[in-house]
């Protein structure tokens, strides 16, 4: 990403002019260039030749459909994504979030509360840790654990985990205190940039995707499920 805030380029694939029209100028008051596309393919192609730093994408596309497009955005770019839908029921929510958008916002919303989500994810997304590499947990042998905080990445007895956004917050928020019990409340709040806006059962697949992630890898069992409370994760 850009460090700059104010030169930053927004991905915007949203099928209504108006709606798009009017984002559009908001977006370059701020000093933001926007790239926009009516159709979902389109744009994926664009994704697959050109970096951004934040996308908001409508659901409801006439090419296609928001929810899939994400999913094939998210096999390969962890770019900031921000879901705008006609409705707001919550299954809707529950499958934007766990499919890895960072925020969700039902229609109709103004351009500047989205200018203003967009500030906030990138403000939560951004690194805290030093930009070197430095080994989370050891064995007398060798490095179990391995995290990179400034490019979020994670490898696991020396193997990178593919991790979505999510999935890497929830095993860093775990790697940092082995062995103690989060309830989902709490692991939503440590690891989600918005989890007012999120639902509890969204930690429940993610832990279920990081566990077949670190089973691949080693099979014994190392996020520990606590019937009734939450997780933790075994200390090696």
């Amino acid at each position: 990403m850009h460090n700059d805030i104010n030169k930053k380029t927004i991905l915007l694939v949203e099928d209504d002019d108006a709606i798009a029209d009017a984002l559009i100028y908001a977006m370059q008051r701020e000093g933001w260039q926007v790239q926009w596309f009516s159709l979902g393919l389109p744009a994926l192609g664009y994704l697959q030749q050109h970096q951004v730093d934040f996308i908001v994408l409508d659901v409801g596309l006439p090419d296609c459909n928001g929810f899939d497009l994400c999913r094939q955005i998210r096999q390969s770019i962890q770019t900031p994504l921000l879901f705008l839908t006609a409705r707001n029921e919550e299954v809707e929510r529950i499958i934007g979030l766990e499919i890895g958008a960072d925020d969700y916002c039902a229609k109709p919303f103004s351009p500047r509360e989205i200018i203003s989500r967009i500030r906030v994810i990138w403000r939560r997304s951004a690194p805290v840790a030093s930009a070197t590499t430095s080994s989370i947990v050891n064995t007398s042998a060798s490095t179990v654990w391995a995290c990179d905080a400034e490019k979020m990445q994670i490898s696991y007895y020396g193997q990178q985990l593919s991790l979505t956004r999510y999935e890497y917050r929830l095993l860093e928020v775990l790697l940092k205190h082995p062995e103690r019990v989060w309830s989902r409340a709490q692991l939503m709040q440590a690891a989600w940039e918005n989890p007012d806006h999120s639902v509890e059962r969204t930690i429940d697949t993610h832990i279920k995707s990081l566990r077949h992630k670190l089973n691949v890898i080693n099979e014994q069992e190392i996020i520990i499920t606590h019937r009734g409370v939450g997780y933790s994760l075994r200390k090696i």
